[in-house]
């Protein structure tokens, strides 16, 4: 069977009868499908500017949908192995180094183990586990669910877990950074 492109202009294209479209089919292939075709009757077809597929999501959707501030990767010194911000509250590389060191010295005192812990830090909610001498943490506004911020730190030590091959620790993360940063890049959409 071998087709043949069609051109028509845009008032061609929203007005045509069946008719019109089975002697366009028949001329484009060797075999006959009016038995395929309903009666002739006139069709109009509707062009949207918008896709039903492309529609944007109505402005309360975008504040009920959770949103993570930053996710960091940090050694048992309270320095950068992997870290990733998705908001504009640290605009500053100081400031996001200040947030950094301020999180840790206040995570450090708590000795949070492989479970994960929640504190409430400069009206940001943080959750938080260690795993050896990493220590990972998730950073969401003060109204986000802390369950949604817990499930994104679990699937993202979890991850790292298994791209490491259960050999966690800095000098393994440090060695196999690229897919640390992939997995940073792919488990939360811009924030």
């Amino acid at each position: 069977m071998q087709l043949t492109p069609i051109s028509m202009k845009g008032e061609q294209m929203r007005t045509m009868s069946t008719n019109k479209l089975s002697a366009i089919v028949r001329t484009a292939s060797p075999t006959p499908f009016s038995a395929v075709l309903p009666p002739a009757t006139p069709t109009t077809v509707a062009l949207s500017s918008h896709p039903p597929h492309r529609r944007t999501r109505p402005p309360l959707a975008m504040e009920t949908c959770p949103s993570v501030k930053n996710i960091l990767l940090l050694d048992s010194e309270g320095k950068r192995v992997a870290v990733k911000y998705y908001s504009d509250d640290w605009p500053t590389l100081s400031a996001k180094l200040a947030f950094e060191k301020s999180v840790f010295a206040k995570t450090q005192k708590a000795n949070a183990g492989t479970e994960a812990e929640i504190v409430m830090f400069d009206g940001q909610i943080v959750v938080y586990k260690f795993i050896q001498d990493l220590h990972f943490f998730v950073t969401g506004g003060e109204e986000e669910n802390e369950l949604i911020l817990a499930s994104v730190l679990q699937g993202f030590s979890d991850a790292v877990d298994r791209l490491l091959k259960n050999m966690v620790d800095k000098r393994t993360a440090l060695e196999n950074l690229d897919l640390i940063l992939l997995c940073l890049d792919e488990i939360v959409d811009g924030g």
